[in-house]
């Protein structure tokens, strides 16, 4: 937590003495314990993540005797207690208790009393986490980017670019548990979350959930069934998710009227029922990504046979993935945006830029995920080849680190620092960021 005016809270200090002992920033001064035996690390262990100590196996010599084992740390001697660590077995194992105020004796539960050892942390790195908290600059390490080696920048994207594939192979595989282990319906979920272009994804994840894939097979060779099942699952087809201004002219129109009707009979068929039509979003959205627009584009992709995980496993290029997903809509919506609401004439085909972030943000991962799934590695390492052979991503997170001075040239460029921003700096994750590592060691 950061304090309102920017000031490191107590778990901030508590967290930047884990950061000081993991990386052995220690003072020059000799390390002893608060009764004055001399202090030696050897291994500072393994940093659990978890419940129990926060460092597993350490080892320190304490007075020339080497000792294994657990290291806890806190910002005050006394949170020993005011975390119960006196009555948590977890705990017997305590061999060094390293805190920032030493106000209290602990206790295991044993009845032992592990050294305490007073760690200050160096002024320069407080004063470089305290600027880190405060800056309103985007990201706040900005200063000393230009100065980075190629080789950290190199490695710390390459591990971001992986950290976000497992992030999106996660949700893939709950998708397809979900599912019941289906990975055509996690697929088919997948492509129609991006097919909202983030306005709208979590509206129609909710929609694909709500399609029977198994029923609508039964139809696959009729198209205006396939869109009527789709228009009708979305609720797009209930009178009153039209705008007042244009239900008039719906109900004129003979398509509204004949989906309609049609909708009816096959939900009565396959015992159907719609999603909540108000979930989806129209306030500041582009006419071409009205959810209708986008819903008649994925039922022209699945009724040409192009909106199944088998071809997509089949493309090996980024140019292949391009062909296989590129649709466009029906003839009724090739002159309206939505019921009613009538617009020029057009095909209304995806954008180069919009196939691209389909690729990225569905082949990509699925491919790494399906790959993950059946562990085949070429599926996997199709997945990076992609990453690379797309150029990145123009956003608003990519033009900032652009300003800051980092190359973004290829999609991996682009999705890693997408990683960084999202889950390390709008968190204020410093610490555990190797740009912020490099910012408090300087």
């Amino acid at each position: 937590m950061v304090s309102s005016k920017g000031r490191p809270t107590t778990d901030d200090m508590e967290q930047l003495l884990h950061y000081v002992w993991k990386h052995k920033l220690f003072p020059l001064t000799e390390l002893q314990t608060t009764d004055g035996q001399h202090v030696e690390v050897v291994d500072t262990g393994l940093h659990n993540h978890n419940a129990g100590p926060d460092f597993f196996n350490a080892k320190v010599k304490i007075d020339g005797m080497l000792w294994v084992g657990n290291v806890e740390i806190h910002d005050k001697a006394s949170d020993w207690y005011a975390h119960r660590h006196e009555t948590d077995a977890a705990y017997n194992n305590v061999v060094l208790h390293i805190v920032g105020k030493a106000d209290a004796v602990a206790r295991t539960q044993k009845g032992d009393t592990p050294p305490t050892l007073v760690l200050s942390v160096p002024q320069h790195v407080s004063e470089h986490y305290h600027e880190l908290l405060a800056t309103d600059h985007y990201p706040p390490c900005y200063k000393i980017i230009p100065d980075l080696s190629k080789l950290t920048i190199h490695s710390w994207m390459s591990a971001l670019q992986t950290e976000r594939l497992e992030q999106k192979t996660n949700a893939i595989r709950q998708r397809a548990e979900r599912s019941n282990g289906s990975w055509e319906a996690a697929y088919f979920t997948t492509l129609a979350r991006n097919f909202g272009f983030g306005i709208n994804s979590d509206a129609f994840e909710t929609w694909a959930r709500h399609i029977p894939l198994h029923s609508v097979d039964h139809h696959r060779d009729n198209l205006f069934q396939i869109e009527a099942i789709f228009m009708g699952q979305a609720g797009l087809l209930d009178i009153h998710s039209i705008p007042e201004r244009y239900r008039e002219t719906a109900l004129e129109e003979a398509y509204f009227s004949q989906l309609q009707n049609e909708y009816t009979y096959l939900a009565h068929k396959f015992s159907l029922q719609p999603m909540d039509y108000k979930l989806w979003r129209f306030l500041r959205l582009r006419p071409q990504n009205f959810p209708h627009i986008r819903i008649a584009q994925l039922a022209r992709l699945y009724y040409d046979r192009r909106a199944g995980l088998s071809q997509l496993v089949a493309c090996q290029s980024a140019k292949e993935l391009q062909q296989a997903l590129a649709t466009a809509v029906t003839p009724y919506w090739q002159t309206h945006y939505s019921f009613g609401s009538t617009s020029p004439k057009s095909e209304k085909h995806l954008s180069e830029a919009s196939l691209n972030l389909l690729i990225i943000n569905t082949a990509i991962p699925m491919l790494f995920a399906y790959g993950r799934h059946r562990s085949n590695e070429q599926l996997c390492d199709r997945a990076f080849d992609l990453l690379e052979e797309l150029r990145a991503e123009g956003n608003h997170i990519t033009r900032m680190w652009r300003d800051c001075g980092l190359e973004v040239s290829t999609a991996g460029d682009s999705q890693a620092l997408i990683q960084l921003k999202k889950e390390y700096c709008d968190r204020r994750e410093c610490l555990r960021c190797r740009i912020g590592y490099e910012y408090l060691k300087r």
